[in-house]
């Protein structure tokens, strides 16, 4: 038996429920089972780059299972981003410190830009291991992110709270939902709320088309409609999507509108039962990769299984909404407009 492993762990760019889930699943497989000694990094990159570090106990870890947030800390902190003359060298500053902590690996818990800067210190020497987490569902690779699901709940949730509003008013109600360039929580959240219009980047959209499948509606006696939008579809700078989209839509159906924006709602609160499982599920095979020492990976969910992909294989890329999705699809069967060529069934 060699000497037992030293492994650091960060969380990064924005909070998402289930994060403190996967650090238990990290931490407590790597004491418990393989008898490694574990560091938490403050603040992300930031906290390797500024060594701002802790030790972390079987008892640290206790009770943080249902908690949101990160008891670590996060940042937004990008190593690699180029600055000016005579600005710190911060890649060279972390594999320093990583020496200096005397690491032998590193467990990087972020989306998308933590799994590239991830994959950026494993070609600098850097032993790595990456976690995907995320409310978008975007992380190239993999299936689900844990943080996906909780955003899921709360976004349908709001949107069943908008119904009553919106039959009791006779009003049409567009409900904006987060997820960057991906349309990922938007349909999974439209369909589960059952809205009438859903809008996602990765389809375009015609406003008259979606005008006249109002209208339609309207004179069909049906009391209210949902408009559920990403927060990514194209739109004019200076306005969100769904101000856009709501004054878009009453100024030529002349039908009262209303709009909502969930915003940073979506990324609070303790994590959904499935967020905790599947972050829990990553971060115990994060340390099984690290114990067989199979670093430059990331962990992923492949059809409800857990395995691990090369960190080459996501840096740079995004997960988005396939045009063929079968989601897509079933919507589509079921009379909701997705933007363009929105059935007009006769009365």
């Amino acid at each position: 038996m060699g000497k037992p492993k030293r492994i650091g762990i960060l969380t990064a760019g924005g909070d998402c429920p289930g994060i403190n889930a996967a650090i238990r699943g990290v931490g407590k497989t790597a004491i418990v089972r393989h008898g490694m000694e574990v560091i938490g990094i403050s603040s992300g990159f930031a906290g390797l780059i500024h060594k701002e570090v802790m030790p972390l106990g079987e008892g640290d870890l206790s009770g943080i299972l249902t908690l949101g947030g990160t008891i670590l800390g996060t940042s937004r902190e990008k190593p690699f981003k180029k600055k000016g003359n005579g600005a710190v060298d911060k890649p060279k500053l972390i594999k320093k410190n990583y020496k200096d902590l005397k690491l032998d690996c590193l467990v990087c818990i972020g989306g998308n830009g933590t799994q590239k800067t991830a994959w950026q210190l494993s070609e600098e020497g850097l032993n790595v291991i990456g976690i995907p987490k995320t409310i978008d569902n975007d992380v190239f690779g993999t299936d689900f992110s844990f943080g996906f699901d909780s955003a899921l709940t709360i976004a349908t949730e709001a949107i069943d709270r908008l119904h009553t509003t919106a039959n009791s008013h006779k009003r049409i109600m567009v409900i904006e939902v987060m997820g960057h360039h991906a349309g990922w929580l938007t349909l999974y959240a439209g369909m589960a709320g059952g809205g009438d219009v859903i809008l996602i980047p990765e389809l375009e959209y015609d406003p008259k088309a979606v005008n006249r499948y109002l209208l339609d509606r309207a004179y069909k006696k049906k009391p209210y409609s949902i408009v559920v939008v990403a927060e990514g579809i194209a739109h004019p700078e200076g306005q969100s999507a769904a101000d856009y989209v709501a004054h878009m839509i009453e100024k030529e159906t002349h039908i009262e509108t209303r709009k909502t924006v969930l915003g940073y709602i979506q990324r609070g609160g303790s994590p959904s039962a499935n967020d905790r499982i599947l972050a829990t599920r990553f971060g115990s095979h994060a340390v099984d990769l690290i114990a067989r020492e199979d670093y430059g990976r990331m962990v992923v969910n492949t059809k409800n299984e857990t395995a691990s992909i090369p960190l080459a294989d996501v840096a740079g890329k995004t997960r988005l909404v396939p045009e063929n999705h079968s989601l897509i699809q079933k919507a589509k069967s079921l009379d909701i407009c997705m933007g363009s060529d929105c059935i007009i069934l006769k009365s």
